[in-house]
């Protein structure tokens, strides 16, 4: 089958299912994008994986089920969204043993799929159907500045601007030690703009 590989261009609150988030995958070649609404803490997985400079002091669920493929030895191959039921996507991972090069697929929530496939920098691949089915055609600027994260302690971007780089460290530490990933996010987003200027 002719598979559309997809990218994540960002997770924003949901406009439609109130406490959600919305998933954002796009096709690069056409820009349609397939929004998916998963749930807080698949959100905030999801954006763990995407930051690898943020390591909890204890595993997530995703970092222990990765920490359990690589020691079986397996390697995640890919994640595919295969089809949509009632606005349900249905997706399975693709799994490879590097000993016995036995290939292994598993079904999963595409939440978990993604938090998973970030992981693994495993590509994420969909199908023309489900495309068809569930994209839809956006023109965005600039995804960095449309993405919204999940802070709750750090409500706006002014609150961390009059913050030194020292003390957004800090404060970034401080937030990974009590397992506060939403406002860890926001502040390590502030220290890469600061770095982004200097640059």
């Amino acid at each position: 089958m002719d598979y559309k590989q997809l990218i994540i261009r960002g997770i924003s609150y949901s406009q439609t299912q109130s406490g959600a988030y919305a998933l954002l995958l796009e096709h690069e070649e056409t820009h349609i994008k397939l929004p998916v609404v998963i749930g807080n803490f698949e959100a905030q997985s999801i954006s763990l994986g995407l930051e690898k400079d943020i390591h909890p002091p204890r595993p997530l669920t995703h970092d222990l089920f990765t920490r359990f493929i690589v020691s079986a030895n397996y390697e995640l191959l890919s994640v595919i969204i295969y089809q949509i039921v009632d606005g349900v996507f249905f997706s399975n991972i693709n799994f490879k043993n590097k000993t016995t090069e036995e290939e292994m697929i598993l079904d999963a929530r595409t939440s978990d799929a993604v938090a998973m496939a970030v992981r693994f920098d495993a590509p994420i691949f969909t199908t023309q159907q489900v495309l068809n089915e569930a994209g839809i055609l956006l023109e965005l600027e600039d995804v960095s500045k449309e993405e919204e994260h999940f802070s709750e302690t750090v409500q706006e971007e002014d609150n961390l601007k009059s913050v030194s780089m020292e003390e957004l460290q800090k404060l970034l530490d401080e937030a990974v030690k009590e397992e506060d990933y939403d406002t860890a996010l926001e502040i390590q987003e502030e220290i890469k703009r600061r770095k982004k200027k200097i640059d």
